[in-house]
């Protein structure tokens, strides 16, 4: 999997599927999403959740920094490379996602919006970051969104709070490429 194809599937769909159990991603899988993000699981279900999701033809994002039994530091991606089907993750650390660039997995860095001192903070590292994509959370105001586009090198979705197609489109508009949510009835907007 490379950007280009994240990208078009992304234009084409750009809800993406958050999910937390294997029941979510039952649902998840039965929807038009293109992309999925693992955000919640355990060392010894990432093969067989990686499988599911990459036999149905969508494209399977884990959250690397919350994968219990597994560290989330370098040996961490080499695990994900080579023994499940995931074709990236997300990280709130710089380093994994230099580390998994470098292992040719599509790289997500997450930032949290917690208050004008974080967007600061999120604005200068968004200078510097490798990852393919950024995502941000909380869903904020679209003139936050629209300045974070014009800042960023790179794609934005927008995750956390997304509640409806009010919030999906106010994102979108603010020109995000995606949006992240788990709440599964946006899921088929």
């Amino acid at each position: 999997m490379n950007t280009h194809d994240l990208y078009q599937k992304l234009e084409v769909a750009p809800v993406i599927a958050a999910i937390k159990s294997e029941e979510e991603l039952t649902a998840a899988l039965l929807t038009e999403v293109e992309v999925i993000f693992v955000l919640q699981s355990h060392l010894m279900q990432l093969a067989e959740l990686s499988e599911k999701i990459k036999q149905s033809g969508k494209i399977a994002i884990l959250h690397a920094d919350l994968v219990k039994g597994l560290s989330s530091d370098e040996m961490a991606i080499d695990y994900i490379k080579q023994k499940t089907a995931f074709d990236g993750i997300i990280s709130t650390k710089s380093a994994i996602v230099r580390y998994a660039k470098r292992h040719q997995l599509l790289a997500i860095q997450r930032f949290f919006l917690l208050d004008s001192s974080a967007l600061t903070n999120v604005e200068r590292q968004l200078l510097q970051t490798e990852a393919d994509l950024v995502e941000v959370l909380p869903n904020v105001s679209p003139k936050i969104i629209k300045g974070l586009v014009k800042q960023s090198r790179k794609p934005l979705i927008v995750g956390g709070l997304i509640h409806d197609k009010e919030d999906v489109l106010g994102a979108l508009g603010a020109g995000s490429l995606a949006v992240s949510t788990t709440d599964s009835q946006v899921w088929s907007i």
